[in-house]
């Protein structure tokens, strides 16, 4: 196991259940919501609790037009380091969370 990723993890799990409100709708269904979310990362930079929150994070998947979007389901899923590598995000996560950018 990462202990740095592990770490990283239990940090966003505590963000995430201490209250730290994200936008989790609307989802991005277009491509011009993608990138204005993309854009919005960009401009986060490094800041994970603003990344969080423009990403819509979740700490369980979330169903929407009838799909379950969760993270092990998402394109972006690196199964075996438990990572998200969308570029704008690039952080470790878990199997069943989501978050607005999901792509199948």
């Amino acid at each position: 196991m990462n202990d740095n990723a592990d770490t990283k993890r239990g940090q966003i799990r505590s963000l995430l259940s201490g209250g730290l409100g994200t936008e989790v709708y609307p989802r991005a269904d277009t491509h011009e919501e993608v990138q204005e979310l993309v854009r919005r990362l960009q401009e986060a930079g490094k800041d994970l609790p603003t990344k969080l929150v423009v990403a819509g994070f979740t700490l369980s998947a979330i169903y929407h037009h009838d799909v379950v979007q969760s993270c092990r389901s998402c394109m972006y899923y690196l199964i075996r380091r438990r990572h998200c590598a969308l570029p704008e995000l690039n952080v470790p996560v878990e199997p069943d969370w989501s978050c607005r950018l999901w792509r199948i």
